[in-house]
């Protein structure tokens, strides 16, 4: 797992795991990344089912709970296959305009 901070962002990059592994180190050091905006960068793993999104839920949901960005990075699903709960963007550099976006939001209050 490679973590990458950049301001109030975290890219987190996994290469060589299983998804549940991956969730699995991600709650473990959830501590350190809870007031971060988070971006899951999946793009290096082969295949990637909606199944595999579907174990990002609880931590997903607990980090935008907590007003914060939590946004996954892979072409290999469909934004329309993706759980609605789950934000997914096709490349990293839609990651980082998405977080802008949601940071101003939040700054007006929306």
């Amino acid at each position: 797992m490679i973590f990458n901070k950049e301001g109030s962002t975290t890219i987190i990059t996994q290469e060589k795991t299983t998804i549940v592994e991956f969730v699995n180190g991600m709650e473990s050091k959830y501590d350190t990344l809870k007031n971060d905006n988070i971006i899951v960068n999946l793009f290096s793993l082969a295949k990637i089912s909606v199944s595999d999104l579907n174990e990002f839920l609880r931590i997903s949901n607990t980090h935008k709970s907590a007003n914060h960005s939590f946004v996954i990075v892979t072409n290999k699903v469909s934004y329309d296959e993706a759980p609605a709960e789950i934000t997914i963007v096709p490349t990293l550099q839609e990651a980082y305009d998405l977080v802008e976006m949601e940071e101003i939001e939040r700054d007006l209050g929306f």
